[in-house]
């Protein structure tokens, strides 16, 4: 998946990189609504990055980043085949609803099209209704629970 941009609204989706990780840091904490261990956060940045099959991109606009959305992907027995799995999904809210999300979607769904992906899954919190309906509005099926059982060091 190469570079994309939207002329209209000057938005590039690309590939995230090394010099990312600040940005990204940022939006997963504001995601996740804590504060990550920013040396640990890098670690696994930096290992994933360059990990085939995880794959990062960011929104950039006039030279900010703005959004960011991450798919792993593996080969499942159950699935006969490669399925990719959004783990991180982030806009910034004061360019939400612009467009944004759609367009950072439009680069992994590309990705699934061009990786020939047998599905396309994504876990999102009960709570996150405007995400849910966000999903459903692009074809997501609401067809599965996750259980978590949290285990802590």
């Amino acid at each position: 998946m190469g570079t994309q941009s939207t002329p209209a609204d000057g938005v590039l989706i690309r590939r995230a990189t090394a010099a990312d990780a600040d940005f990204v840091y940022a939006f997963i904490c504001a995601l996740e609504d804590t504060t990550i261990d920013p040396g640990r956060f890098q670690a696994i940045y930096q290992l994933n990055i360059n990990f085939p099959p995880v794959h990062y991109f960011v929104a950039e606009q006039a030279g900010e980043v703005i959004g960011f959305i991450s798919c792993h992907t593996q080969h499942l027995l159950h699935h006969g085949g490669k399925v990719g799995e959004i783990q991180e999904f982030f806009v910034r809210p004061d360019r939400r609803g612009k467009g944004i999300g759609r367009q950072l979607l439009a680069a992994v769904m590309a990705l699934a099209t061009e990786k020939k992906f047998v599905n396309l899954e994504v876990t999102t919190n009960q709570k996150r209704q405007d995400t849910i309906r966000f999903y459903e509005r692009a074809s997501f099926l609401l067809s599965h629970y996750k259980l978590v059982k949290p285990i802590r060091p």
